[in-house]
């Protein structure tokens, strides 16, 4: 039950592609956003597309991996946990972001929609 405590599991599609940084030369972080789309019919019987923006960071093997293999509208699976950090801005505000440190991904050959 241990593993469940903090565990993400998402399948979308890439909205950029992912951006990748070197630290220490021999650390590797990449970024991408992951959008999830849900649908659902309204009270007017309409349907209604819900698409919700996911910040996914990939480390070490798998950001290169990340980097070499995905592209803006690849479709994915990933498992991973939340992570909440914060940092203060050049303007000097806090802001605060929740990511998804990726652990799995899982590249699926369907075309986005």
């Amino acid at each position: 039950m241990a593993a469940l405590k903090n565990s993400v599991r998402l399948t979308g599609f890439l909205g950029n592609n992912p951006e990748m940084k070197t630290f220490n030369e021999n650390r590797n972080l990449a970024r991408v956003s992951l959008a999830t789309n849900d649908r659902y019919r309204n009270s007017q019987g309409e349907w209604v597309a819900d698409t919700q923006w996911h910040q996914l960071v990939f480390w070490g093997r798998q950001a290169t991996f990340a980097q070499k293999a995905l592209t803006k509208g690849s479709e994915i699976s990933i498992e991973g946990k939340l992570v909440n950090r914060q940092y203060v801005d050049k303007e000097g505000a806090t802001r605060y972001v929740t990511e998804v440190n990726v652990k799995e991904v899982l590249q699926l050959n369907r075309k986005p929609e």
